[in-house]
């Protein structure tokens, strides 16, 4: 896979539809052309402890920010029709369903793959875990902000270049 787009959310809370920050990482050839963050008003727009926890944002962060529809405006012009991808496909997909069904917004039927069963299909139990830094610490990329949408989508388009 050569062209695609690595996709990373978090969420606020575990609603799915909680969207509060997207990565994305265009690649065209083989190449990143193209890196994307924006932060994003969750709906609901609560964070939980454990969350918060995992990304470090909080409430404050995202109040005054876009909802998800205008983020994802500027968002679907960058993937046009290349596939996506991301580390734990299942999250990241559902998120996207599930926020497209909270804004009753038709869902595109995005084709996507996964870096975390490639993962599990290339190294086994190689790995003493397919969590997204061990990966990434295996396929020689340093993920120095890991939870960071973008990072975290950066880290899984590395992955994919060399798994997929």
């Amino acid at each position: 896979m050569k062209d695609f787009v690595a996709i990373d959310f978090e969420t606020a809370n575990n609603h799915r539809t909680s969207v509060c920050s997207v990565g994305i990482v265009v690649v065209r050839g083989g190449e990143i052309v193209h890196r994307y963050h924006s932060l994003i008003r969750p709906e609901p727009n609560y964070y939980s402890s454990f969350t918060t926890e995992v990304h470090g944002m909080v409430y404050s962060d995202t109040v005054d920010e876009r909802p998800f529809p205008d983020v994802w405006a500027e968002v679907s012009q960058l993937i046009g029709n290349l596939p996506l991808v991301a580390h734990n496909r299942p999250f990241d997909e559902s998120c996207l369903r599930a926020v497209f069904a909270e804004y009753s917004m038709p869902y595109p039927n995005y084709e996507f793959h996964c870096t975390l069963a490639a993962s599990r299909r290339k190294y086994g139990a190689i790995l003493p875990n397919h969590q997204l830094h061990t990966v990434t610490a295996r396929c020689g990329f340093d993920l120095t902000r890991h939870h960071h949408a973008l990072a975290d989508a950066e880290a899984c388009a590395h992955i994919a270049l060399k798994l997929l």
